[in-house]
Formats: structure tokens, sequence, C-alpha cells
């Protein structure tokens, strides 16, 4: 299919409302925006959008593998370092530890350098993290394999809030919310196969160097899918399409730099209540999700002992439940824009697969765990780019890097507080206790998803834009059929 084109007028840059741009200082407003809508520019989808999302996609995968493969093996990795749990829960609360202070310094980044910049970073800090991983298999080493987690927890930071930017400079408006949801795709596909392969490539065993054999295949076969990525984003990752792909994308261009302040931004964003509560809301959400791909191995070793490799495959049917979902529910907000709607069903329906779950998993069946355990996936995972893509709605046309970077910067420092607090839990009462303490907080979610106000704002500015468009379009083609229409002047008359 070749490339669309059509010739359209930009959108307006709006800012949450023209009061706080007053009492902030800066950001165009709506009707100010709206203003620079006089001139028609040319919009343009390039078939290098796909190429791009799927490159980030792919690199997002190799990140998020890393997040879980310490955690669903968790038990072989304590018997290897000789550390116990809570040390090995670390490993993958390090990701969510390192997001929260860096993610403001990186989004000014983003801002300032734009998307080719953040990728290249992220990349090589992913590769620079594997191959010291490499190098840390032997069992006095786990602060250099710490050291090597740390490093690609830090390239997350570059990369988790990038699905909805890549989205809006790449995709037309039918298309942004499905390719968000191939963006998210990808980090949900990693965290699958986190769940999936380490318990396949590092069996149980108990001789130590036949184990730091199993650990050095895992290390470097990550070392060179993370080497091969970062070789393609040097090549084939470009910044920006040369022509915008929306009306609202065309007018975001038009704003000169000084115009923008990324302080003021942060500062609308903080002023902007529906966004607050979509804030907290996803933070509760994805925490509980967080947790329980942390805790998977301990909650499934407790009822089912020896089944390592049955607890990965939940893992993988949680995720892949809610690729499957993400997907569906991308589609459907393209083709309904029923943002705040969505959104609360899926809430709400995360709630129900938590509570079925909890009370099913010390049944016995180790069946009916996959089952309910991909009932929960399917709208716990799928709920993640819903979150983005109405948040990038409440807020436009502030940065989608800034208010990607904020939900997720909840989500971490909920993440951090359930996985402690459930391990606790769970240490100490069981896990049908840690879960309902989950539940309590998904049902806070609900209630709250209940209150945030459905202001589509990009969708707005959109339609505003189209309007505009339509309209000097349609005065162009009148003033045209005026000009030929008019008959003829009849010859003036001469005196004789």
């Amino acid at each position: 299919m070749s490339p669309i084109e059509r010739t359209a007028v930009p959108s307006g840059d709006a800012a949450p409302d023209a009061k706080e741009d007053s009492e902030i200082g800066v950001g165009p407003s709506v009707d100010e925006a709206a203003q620079r809508a006089d001139e028609p520019g040319p919009t343009r989808l390039y078939k290098r959008r796909w190429m791009i999302v799927l490159l980030f996609s792919s690199y997002s995968l190799c990140n998020s593998f890393q997040w879980i493969q310490y955690g669903i093996i968790n038990n072989i990795f304590m018997k290897f370092y000789n550390v116990d749990a809570f040390t090995i829960d670390w490993m993958s609360m390090i990701y969510m530890l390192t997001y929260i202070p860096f993610i403001f310094p990186v989004t000014w980044l983003l801002d300032k350098k734009g998307l080719r910049v953040i990728a290249l970073v992220a990349t090589a800090l992913n590769c620079a993290g594997t191959w010291i991983k490499v190098a840390s298999v032997k069992p006095n080493l786990f602060p250099v394999t710490f050291l090597g987690q740390f490093c690609c927890s830090f390239a997350q930071v570059f990369i988790l809030g990038m699905p909805s930017r890549i989205a809006s400079v790449w995709f037309g408006s039918e298309e942004v919310s499905t390719a968000c949801s191939i963006g998210v795709f990808g980090n949900q596909l990693g965290v699958a196969i986190g769940f999936l392969v380490p318990p396949i490539l590092v069996p149980n065993v108990d001789d130590v160097h036949e184990l730091a054999h199993h650990i050095s295949i895992m290390f470097y076969i990550t070392a060179g899918v993370a080497t091969l990525l970062f070789i393609l984003v040097v090549i084939v990752f470009q910044e920006r399409p040369k022509l915008p792909p929306t009306l609202a994308q065309a007018t975001a261009r038009s704003i000169p730099p000084e115009d923008y302040s990324y302080t003021a931004s942060i500062l609308r964003l903080l002023r902007n209540r529906p966004f607050i509560l979509l804030i907290i809301t996803y933070g509760l959400n994805v925490g509980c999700f967080y947790a329980v791909g942390t805790l998977l191995n301990r909650m499934i070793i407790e009822h089912y002992p020896g089944e390592e490799v049955n607890a990965g495959r939940i893992g993988l049917t949680i995720v892949i439940a809610g690729m499957v979902g993400s997907l569906i529910c991308g589609i459907w907000l393209d083709k309904t824009k029923t943002y705040k709607q969505t959104t609360l069903a899926v809430y709400f329906m995360s709630l129900v697969g938590m509570i079925i779950y909890a009370s099913t998993l010390n049944l016995g069946h180790l069946w009916l765990v996959f089952v309910t355990a991909g009932l929960l996936g399917f709208f716990m995972t799928g709920y993640l780019p819903l979150g983005f893509e109405f948040a990038v709605e409440l807020t436009y046309p502030e940065c989608e890097g800034t208010s990607s970077g904020l939900l997720n910067c909840c989500a971490q420092v909920f993440g951090i507080i359930f996985t402690i607090c459930q391990g606790k839990i769970i240490d100490r009462f069981g896990t049908l206790p840690g879960n309902i303490f989950l539940c309590v907080f998904l049902l806070i979610g609900t209630i709250l998803t209940g209150f945030i106000k459905s202001d589509l704002r990009r969708q707005n500015a959109n339609r505003v834009a189209k309007a505009a468009a339509e309209k000097l379009m349609s005065g162009q083609d009148y003033g045209a059929t005026a000009l030929i229409s008019q008959p003829d002047a009849p010859p003036a008359k001469h005196n004789q």
C-alpha cells in the first residue's frame, strides 16, 4: 500500500485550560492553537512507521525479559549466589526503584533531543548490562550481576514511556491506539519470554558448575540479542517522519521551542485533576501486576512444590492473555474512542480476575490456576495501553513521554510497596491473605476510575482542525466557483 497523502490544517495544541496557562505562564491554549490553523499544511503516513514501532517493540522485549529472569527461578538463584529470597526480589524491584528518580531527567532529554537519542541510549545501556551479567556467573560475583541488572533497569527508563510518543509522532489518528498497543506488546512479550525461558534454560540442579554453565548460556543469548538490536537502532531508527502524520502533530511542529517549558508542562499536568486520578488508578493496577509477577514463583512453589517450569508457564499464560487483551483494546479504542468506559470495564474485570485467581490458587488443581491466571492477565495486563492512551487524551498537547513517565513512575512506587508488603504477608500468613491485600487496592482503583472525567482533548483538537480545514477548502471552492460563473462584461461603448 502506498503512503497516504492528504492536505490538512494543523490542529490546536490545547493546554489544559486558558486559566491555568495564564497562572503558570507557558503553553498555548485551545483558542491560541486554533488561531494557528489558518493555513493548510501537508500530512503523510509513511510505510517506515511500522518498522520503527516493531524495532522499538523488539528492544523493549529484550529489556523486559530481564526484569523477571531472576525472580521466576528465585530459588535457583538463591542457591547459586547464596542469598535470601528478599535479595533476589530486589533483582526485579531494582527496575521499579531506578525508574523513579531518573524518569524526569529522561523525559526532559526526550523533549530536548528526541526519539532517536533516547533509543540509542536505551539500547546501549541494555547491551552493556547484558555483557556485565555474562561476566558475573560465579557464586561470589552477585554484586557484579546486580550491577548488570542495574544497567538494564536504567535502560528501561528510556523505554517504558515511549509507546504513546512513537504512536503520536509516526501514526495517523485512526492508528495511534493500535500502534501504542504494539509498542506495549513488545514489553509484554518480553515478560512472557522471561517467565517461560529461564526455567527451561536453567534447571534446578545441585552441581554448582553445571548450574553456572546453564546460567551462562542464558546470559550469552541475551547479550547477543541485545547487541544485534543496538546495531539495528544505530542503522535504522529515525527521529521522525519528514511530514507529520496528523493535524495535531502538524501544529505541534509549528510551535517555537521558546513557547514550550518542561517545568510548566509538569505543573499543568499536576493541576489536571482527571489525569491525577488516572495516575493513581494506573499505579494501583500496574503495581499489583508487578507484585504478582515478581512473587509468582514463590506463590506457585508454596502450593505446588517442584513446579518451577509450570510457574514460568503460568506467568507466560498471564502475559500472553494480556497481549491479546492489549491488542483487542487498542483496536477497540481506535474504532469507538470510548476511553473512559473501556478503561472502567477492564479495571473492574481485573478485580474480578484477581478475586478468582486468589480463591482458586490453593485448591490443588494446577490446570485451574492456568485458566484463572489467563483470565487475570487478559484484563490486568490488557489495561496497560488503555492507561497510556487515556492519559494522552486527557493531557493533550503535553508531551506524551511526560504523561507516560508520570504514569509509570506511580506504577513503580506502588509496585515496590505492593511487592514488599505482599511478600511479607505471604511469608507470615500465606498466599491467600497476600492476594486479598491486592484485591483491596484493585477495588479502590476501580472506584476512583469511575470518577475520572472523560475530557478527550486530542480527539477534540483533531475535530476542530478538520472542521477548519473543511471550512477553508469550501471557501476556496466558493471563490473559484463565483469567479467562473461571473458573466463576461459587455464591451465598453466609445463616444464618437
